[in-house]
């Protein structure tokens, strides 16, 4: 039986804003998924151009990064979750659910009134109040990723959209 996190008494990771320095750990870890034709992959010069978008969850015992979540902007009301990935061992833990609720959070500091994403795992997402929808109500220029896609134009990829309800925030 596989032990948690929690059962061997081993603290929560800590969420942080990702670092050039996290670059090849995120880069590891979205292959892994990619290669399993979770998550499209992702080249490292676009890691690189997208930074500040990243969330890590690392342990801050040893430094190693147990997963990544990305926000990326589309409009001024508009985000996508992305890219949200935990390493194998580490799953079922909390950790992607910290992720997600981090990027909630910043998109909600943003003002941003719908988050959506294309995933798998719709499940997953339903839990923060995202609904499942048809691609096709999905802004055109969110498909530039899309055409890289080795399943483009058949993509399998589940929409969701979720409408941000709570009281906007400001920025630190």
């Amino acid at each position: 039986m596989k032990t948690t996190r929690n059962e061997k008494n081993l603290p929560a990771p800590h969420i942080r804003k990702a670092r050039l320095s996290d670059i090849p750990a995120i880069h590891r870890l979205l292959q892994d998924y990619s290669q399993k034709g979770e998550l499209l992959p992702r080249p490292l010069s676009k890691l690189y151009d997208h930074i500040r978008d990243f969330f890590v969850a690392e342990e801050e015992r040893t430094g190693r990064i147990l997963g990544c979540c990305a926000l990326q902007f589309c409009w001024e009301d508009l985000a996508e979750i992305r890219s949200l990935a935990v390493h194998s061992e580490s799953t079922r833990q909390g950790i992607g659910s910290r992720l997600a609720r981090v990027a909630i959070e910043e998109a909600n500091a943003y003002n941003v009134k719908k988050i959506f994403t294309l995933t798998y795992r719709p499940g997953f997402f339903a839990r923060f109040g995202f609904v499942q929808i048809d691609r096709s109500e999905l802004p055109y220029k969110i498909w530039a990723d899309c055409m890289m896609c080795v399943k483009f134009p058949d993509c399998d990829e589940i929409a969701m959209l979720h409408q941000v309800k709570e009281t906007p925030r400001t920025l630190p």
